[in-house]
């Protein structure tokens, strides 16, 4: 099979749609269409319903296949939404279930807008993607908008629309995405990124985020925010998916400097320095710091920062203490810090933190 890019050549040189144009944004709160995108479909260029079809491929998550029929079908007739497989014939999901879509690959030569929900990924599904998928993506014509939700972001960019692009996919399949296309621009810490013609999205929910911003892009807010409330979704949310990603640090040894880190995690509420640090483990600061750094790939200051964040998100999901308490807790200076932190890191102040994550225990 062909290199990924090489795909997306062919697709374009057999009339398929192309990879140039578009602004990029990456966001989640309203904005106006990218200007400069060559291949967006105009909503408003053709007389009748926006047609949107959605690619059911093999394994397909029914969360994820229902969610443009949800949301653009909720948009008062403004989008026609169906479904088709690669040849036609029914889909295994990835549930105990089988779906019969309405149309075969052909349906996609007439869509104004493809969305592409995710499929089970696997490191050798991802670099050698079925060559239904990729030969039904040729029949789309130029001019059609491509979306995709989660892993469908594997297909566009092995099929070449992703190259020289910015991008976003599940975090958790950042590593793998990053290794197998690395012509394109990974953000694994937003919720969605639109290039006007080109829209990804990241895991699950996303996809309500990316369907409700298609419809506040192509008929404006008032629009969208009633979809929203049919939908009973947020009209957008807060932040990215920074703040559900789970970060893994190097487990304490009982070597170099793993005690240490023990000891400091018993004492994160106190002002550690990088001189306490080095004392308790018997270093001296440079031999100290280089040995945290090969062992943990961070240096110590960031560490502890990143423990500090890990155990205020702790406090602020099971707890009721106030920010400025949470923040004394775990050793930050002041609140102020704390906030500055965590937005860096999870995109939201601590707030906006407590209520996504405690929403169900109100």
């Amino acid at each position: 099979m062909a290199a990924p890019t090489d795909v997306g050549r062919r697709l374009s040189d057999a009339g398929g749609p192309s990879t140039a144009g578009g602004s990029s944004t990456a966001s989640t709160v309203p904005s106006p269409a990218p200007e400069g995108s060559d291949r967006a479909a105009d909503p408003g260029s053709r007389p009748g319903p926006h047609k949107v079809v959605v690619l059911a491929l093999d394994g397909v998550y029914p969360f994820e296949l229902g969610i443009p029929h949800r949301v653009l079908g909720s948009a008062e007739g403004r989008y026609e939404v169906l479904s088709a497989s690669v040849d036609g014939r029914p889909v295994r999901t990835s549930s105990d279930l089988t779906v019969t879509p309405g149309h075969g690959p052909e349906a996609l030569a007439e869509a104004d807008t493809v969305v592409i929900p995710p499929y089970p990924i696997s490191r050798a599904s991802a670099a050698a993607p079925d060559p239904r998928a990729l030969a039904a993506l040729s029949r789309v014509r130029p001019g059609t908008r491509l979306v995709s939700i989660c892993a469908g972001a594997f297909l566009l960019a092995a099929a070449g629309f992703l190259d020289g692009r910015r991008a976003t996919t599940h975090w958790a399949l950042s590593d793998w995405f990053r290794e197998l296309f690395p012509r394109v621009e990974l953000d694994a810490g937003v919720l969605f990124v639109d290039h006007g013609d080109v829209l990804t999205s990241a895991g699950a929910a996303s996809g309500i985020d990316i369907c409700l911003h298609l419809v506040r892009r192509d008929h404006g807010s008032e629009v969208a925010n009633r979809v929203a409330r049919l939908c009973v979704a947020p009209p957008y949310r807060d932040g990215g998916q920074a703040q559900y990603i789970e970060r893994t640090l190097p487990h304490a040894s009982g070597t170099g400097t793993g005690p240490t880190r023990d000891w400091a995690l018993q004492r994160l509420e106190l002002p550690l320095s990088l001189n306490d640090l080095a004392a308790h483990a018997a270093m001296s600061t440079r031999t100290f710091a280089r040995r945290f750094q090969e062992e943990t790939g961070l240096s110590p200051g960031r560490w502890l920062t990143q423990q500090r964040l890990r155990r205020a998100r702790h406090l602020l999901e099971s707890s009721d203490l106030p920010v400025e308490r949470v923040a004394h807790e775990v050793g930050f200076a002041t609140a102020t810090s704390l906030r500055r932190h965590l937005a860096e890191e999870a995109g939201v102040v601590p707030s906006a933190y407590r209520r996504t994550f405690r929403a169900s225990r109100r």
